[in-house]
């Protein structure tokens, strides 16, 4: 089996960072390539992908003839015409450029720049994604970065757009937080949900899924005026609803459930759940299976949840989507699935008693116990 390759060796590594010397040496001559170049490699070894791109803006600013705006401009005119001429093959852009933006936040965050400094972001995000430098400047400059999050969200450009949505989440996953309202930029979602783009829509379906955590019933609000607006079609309406209900749908709660046209007390009943094996070991196969029944045909949203406990002695659940369809009083609906327990980057599988539950409209089944066996 062929080792995966980290993250931070493929985003920013020796190759990209000359790639960047070049880039701006062939703007600026004075720029000393050679020596940045050098001395940002020998330091990456040690260090992980966020330190990388804080280590590469920092040999930017150390290697640059000029500084301020003058060391921006020397940045901007760097970069390829286009992102589809720097390499860009995907929405999100090429991690060569993140450094780029981390420069803006981390030497041009000032009220004398301002204006300069959110413009570039703007331009930037065609080349990677801005949105972690934009949340430095909406805790710094709250009113006047959040004037131009909304004159983003009407940009020609759909990567500048979501970057309006984006850079705003309450919970944006590996970004220091904001300290404005959560729910500030609703006003930005109301241009951006029926966007043309499917990034956009994403971006705006995981805002609201980070909204829903504090402010549940606002994000059904929310969902139901642009339900009843008619402006975006049914299918990705219903993709920005489910994406933005997620987490709420695997807690169970009725009113996401009706919201999304389940009920969550359908007539329906489970024969009782069994599995192909009880004792399991990490990297073993779940084998489970229960037929449901109804007397009325009712649309059905049907998830199964294993529950543990940390090494700590923490309770632990893991809910996981399985099917939806509609269940009809002529024919028993199968709900069988073939789970691979497995330990990943982030959670281990430990040894110890286990137990799977089927939910069904949000409503919990009774569990059945297995255990997972030590190695």
């Amino acid at each position: 089996m062929t080792a995966k390759v980290p993250l931070k060796e493929t985003a920013l590594n020796a190759d990209r960072i000359a790639r960047i010397g070049r880039e701006v040496q062939a703007v600026c001559p004075d720029f000393d390539a050679d020596n940045f170049t050098q001395s940002v490699t020998a330091d990456l070894p040690r260090l992980e992908l966020g330190a990388r791109i804080a280590r590469t803006s920092e040999g930017l600013r150390t290697y640059l003839p000029v500084t301020g705006p003058d060391a921006l401009d020397v940045l901007l005119r760097s970069l390829p015409p286009t992102p589809e001429a720097a390499g860009v093959t995907n929405d999100f852009g090429l991690h060569t450029y993140s450094p780029h933006s981390d420069f803006v936040t981390r030497y041009l965050r000032t009220g004398e720049h301002l204006d300069q400094a959110l413009t570039a972001l703007a331009r930037l995000t065609r080349y990677f994604s801005a949105e972690v430098a934009v949340r430095d400047f909406l805790n710094d400059f709250p009113d006047e970065t959040m004037k131009a999050v909304d004159t983003w969200a009407r940009d020609e450009d759909h990567r500048t757009r979501r970057l309006a949505s984006e850079a705003t989440r309450p919970l944006l996953p590996c970004a220091p937080r904001i300290s404005l309202p959560a729910d500030v930029a609703l006003p930005v979602l109301e241009q951006l949900y029926g966007d043309s783009s499917t990034y956009v829509r994403t971006s705006v379906a995981n805002h609201l899924h980070d909204l829903s955590v504090t402010q549940p019933d606002l994000v059904l609000t929310t969902l139901q005026r642009w339900k009843d607006s008619g402006l975006t079609a049914d299918k990705h309406f219903t993709f920005i609803a489910r994406q933005a209900l997620r987490t709420r749908l695997k807690q169970g709660w009725p009113a996401a459930y009706t919201f999304l046209g389940y009920a969550h007390d359908a007539p329906v009943e489970l024969t009782p759940l069994t599995l192909l094996r009880t004792e399991l070991a990490d990297g073993d196969t779940l084998s489970f299976s229960a037929a449901l029944t109804t007397t009325a045909a009712v649309p059905v949203h049907a998830m199964f949840v294993i529950s543990s406990t940390t090494p700590t002695g923490k309770p632990r659940e893991k809910v996981y989507f399985l099917l939806r369809g509609t269940a009809k009083p002529d024919r028993k609906l199968l709900l069988a699935k073939d789970h691979v327990l497995r330990s990943t980057a982030t959670v281990k599988l430990t040894p110890g008693a286990y137990s799977i539950a089927l939910q069904v409209n949000g409503r919990r089944f009774p569990s059945v116990a297995f255990t997972v066996l030590s190695p």
